[in-house]
């Protein structure tokens, strides 16, 4: 089997096969990945800043 019957019969399998979200359902689960990717990095962000003023205050008293 040559690669370029490979690549045709790869696309075929995905125009035939494959079952593709509709574009509003896709804009949705987009959106909804967004929306947990930032609180996600706003958590990160709060919980670096914590042991960062954590470090800060322990390293003080020596």
């Amino acid at each position: 089997m040559g690669i370029v019957t490979y690549i045709k019969e790869s696309l075929q399998e995905l125009n035939t096969k494959v079952t593709w979200l509709s574009l509003p359902e896709a804009q949705k689960s987009t959106v909804v990945v967004a929306v947990f990717t930032v609180l996600f990095a706003i958590a990160v962000f709060l919980v670096d800043k914590v042991f960062q003023l954590g470090l800060e205050q322990y390293f003080k008293l020596f």
